[in-house]
């Protein structure tokens, strides 16, 4: 990886691209540490510390939770805008019909997803506000508690915006990359904690770092693993004779990634279980929260199930909806493509849907391992997880995206150092 950075860092354009990149990233680090007015988040940072699910949208945010920045909320309303989006766009006629006329359709539907993006980032904003950091609020007016969410709100759209044009003019995906910079720069916070309890209070063996460095290790290790697994479908494409030329009767194949979902479904399932406790904040004294904060506290049975359980359906949802086998059935008919010992058209269809549920079962339940395992050791060993599952899959599954499309990049310029 690092001798493909060190590549397209020769190339003038890439280059320009990559410095983009961080720049935009700078940006965003710099607004995460910019206070809202009218908030003490002293208070806030003693909430989040006793609230793992609270923690863990603090870690997606850089930090920017806890202490109350115009980031905040990070990019999360956009996310689950972008579910909702989804969602319909299979529900609603005429949305599937925008999101197959090209690039002005889903221009259109991506236009709808900032305008409802905006909407929950002020209703998630005045939802917060109230029931979390009512108490830290150094003005208590109507007027300061509109400002706060205004502000918050205001920080999301930038966010969006800043993500877009990294998308645009940078490397990677926009908003992948401002949530793998916000756990990149927890990792320096997590690392002195770990080591403050180990030699300091004392709290945890000073043996147990080196346990938790081997299973981070193999966290990483078994995400690299299935992140590059694949499976080949064998297509072979007929010979056919134009005038005097012999055409086809070449080989390929069709690769079918075991994640081809990458770090999608986990953000989205961290998304979705944040929902009803920022319901829950309009009425922090009802039944209704209080049940959201005992069953559903990062370090219960009932959480890690319906993590598990999200994580999969996203899971086989964007599989869904990123492979269309009974689209790729039919351009290898119309192309004189068949995999061998299948016949072409419904049948290879069929084969195709039959061999990408099962793919896509291996990846979901590893996803959900992934997700799930760090939270499990964490409460029968009583050593906090800070780089939890999640956190170390977005890192590696965003930094191979980012590598494989730096390599593309080179591969359309036709690098030299690249291709020897």
């Amino acid at each position: 990886m690092w001798d493909t950075f060190r590549n397209a860092w020769k190339i003038e354009d890439l280059r320009k691209k990559i410095i983009f990149t961080l720049v935009m990233l700078l940006v965003y680090r710099i607004g995460s540490f910019i206070p809202v007015p009218f908030v003490d988040s002293s208070y806030l940072n003693a909430i989040v510390g006793e609230n793992n699910l609270l923690g863990l949208l603090d870690i997606i945010t850089g930090g920017a939770f806890a202490n109350y920045t115009i980031f905040a909320m990070g990019i999360t309303p956009y996310i689950n805008a972008s579910i909702i989006m989804q969602l319909l766009t299979v529900a609603i006629p005429r949305l599937e019909e925008l999101s197959k006329e090209g690039e002005e359709g889903r221009n259109k539907i991506n236009k709808y997803t900032r305008y409802l993006a905006v909407i929950l980032a002020f209703i998630q904003s005045a939802g917060i506000t109230y029931g979390l950091a009512r108490e830290a609020l150094t003005n208590e007016s109507a007027w300061a508690f509109f400002v706060i969410a205004l502000t918050l709100t205001a920080g999301t759209a930038f966010l969006m915006w800043l993500g877009e044009q990294v998308t645009e003019y940078g490397i990677g995906n926009g908003i992948s990359m401002i949530i793998f910079a916000s756990i990149v720069s927890r990792i320096p916070v997590a690392v002195v904690s770990l080591w403050n309890m180990a030699f300091e209070a004392q709290v945890i063996s000073p043996w147990s770092l080196p346990l938790i460095l081997v299973f981070v290790l193999a966290l990483i290790t078994g995400v690299v693993f299935i992140d590059m697994g694949e499976r080949r479908i064998p297509v072979q494409y007929a010979k056919r004779v134009v005038g005097r030329k012999m055409y086809g009767g070449q080989s390929t194949h069709i690769p079918m990634k075991v994640n081809s979902s990458g770090v999608v479904p986990i953000i989205f399932a961290v998304s979705i279980l944040s929902l009803p406790q920022t319901i829950g904040f309009f009425f922090p004294d009802s039944g209704f929260y209080r049940f959201i904060d005992k069953y559903f506290s990062q370090d219960t049975g009932a959480y890690a199930v319906v993590y598990a359980l999200l994580i999969m359906f996203f899971t086989y949802f964007y599989t869904q909806i990123s492979f269309n086998p009974v689209e790729v059935a039919n351009n290898l008919r119309q192309y004189g493509g068949f995999v061998q010992g299948i016949r072409p058209g419904k049948p290879t269809a069929d084969y195709l849907i039959r061999i990408s549920n099962r793919i896509t079962l291996v990846g979901s339940l590893f996803l959900a391992a992934v997700a799930i395992i760090p939270i499990i050791v964490a409460r029968l060993t009583g050593i906090p997880m800070y780089l939890q599952g999640t956190s170390i899959l977005i890192l590696v599954s965003v930094s191979l995206e980012t590598s494989r499309q730096l390599e593309a990049q080179m591969l359309m310029r036709h690098y030299k150092g690249f291709l020897k």
